[in-house]
């Protein structure tokens, strides 16, 4: 995890793509991202967006954004626990990415699924 800036790390970070990639880079934490664009979510409703995602993976990757005040963790004292999690102002800052990676993903993913499975010899028939 993140917690403070390691040496040398400063001049890892002298690309700031570099720097932004390391924030919300991964597999992971711009789908968390995306999925809290539209509001506020619990742990188990992330789950269920994500199938993919392990319990141990969403829970550090939340960690992450959440050290880095991407994103706020509000914990309910009610049982059974109840804990949310939303946008920081900081994170809001980074709807307009998200957004323009999600359009992107839209208007090129036909033509670039198309042209790994011509590399892998797929007809893509078969599913």
């Amino acid at each position: 995890m993140k917690l403070g800036i390691p040496h040398g790390e400063v001049e890892a970070f002298a690309c700031p793509v570099t720097f932004t990639v390391d924030v919300i880079g991964g597999k992971w934490k711009s789908l968390i991202l995306f999925h809290l664009m539209s509001g506020t979510r619990r742990f188990n409703e992330l789950r269920r967006l994500m199938p993919e995602v392990t319990q141990r993976m969403l829970t550090l990757q939340l960690r992450e954004l959440e050290a880095d005040n991407i994103i706020t963790r509000e914990i309910y004292r009610e049982v059974p626990p109840k804990v949310e999690y939303s946008l920081t102002a900081l994170g809001l800052t980074l709807v307009p990415l998200i957004s323009a990676m999600r359009d992107w993903g839209a208007a090129h993913e036909q033509v670039i699924v198309a042209r790994r499975q011509a590399l892998r010899g797929d007809s893509g028939d078969e599913a």
